[in-house]
């Protein structure tokens, strides 16, 4: 990957509906040699997709809560039931495995507390948990769904 791939990377991840010609131009390129590293960079699963970003208020999912978990058990039986539950459940967006004291972090959009306790009994009714922890978020800081290229 050069620096011009990075380039075109940086400016899909901050609107891929920019227009080929649009992004060819931009780093000064015409458009069928652009149109082949993008490809290039989709065969290659750089570009996994593209998506529509969603503004979770406008779709009244204001309350992102994100929950720690904890089990004491550690089989795959166990994590295949976790994983099957959590992610049945449309409003857990996110969910990641952890080192530490926690064993999963979740992230969990709704409406309001009373739509995250729902989502809390789909969740335990899926899975035996040692303990649940929940952290409503306040404000957010930063979101964002760009990478950093530096690194690529």
């Amino acid at each position: 990957m050069d620096k011009k791939d990075r380039e075109i990377l940086r400016l899909l991840q901050d609107d891929a509906s920019v227009p080929l010609a649009d992004l060819a131009n931009a780093v000064s390129l015409t458009p069928t040699p652009c149109w082949r590293r993008i490809q290039k960079l989709q065969a290659d699963g750089v570009i996994e997709k593209q998506v529509a970003l969603c503004n979770a208020t406008k779709l009244n999912l204001g309350l992102t809560t994100f929950v720690t978990i904890r089990t004491s058990q550690h089989n795959e039986q166990w994590m295949k039931s976790f994983v099957d539950g959590a992610t049945a459940i449309p409003e857990i967006v996110e969910i990641y495995r952890l080192s530490g004291d926690a064993d999963y972090l979740l992230k969990i959009v709704v409406p309001d507390i009373s739509r995250y306790d729902s989502v809390y009994k789909r969740l335990i009714r899926s899975v035996d948990l040692l303990d649940v922890s929940s952290a409503f978020a306040m404000e957010t800081i930063k979101c964002t769904t760009a990478l950093p290229l530096d690194y690529a």
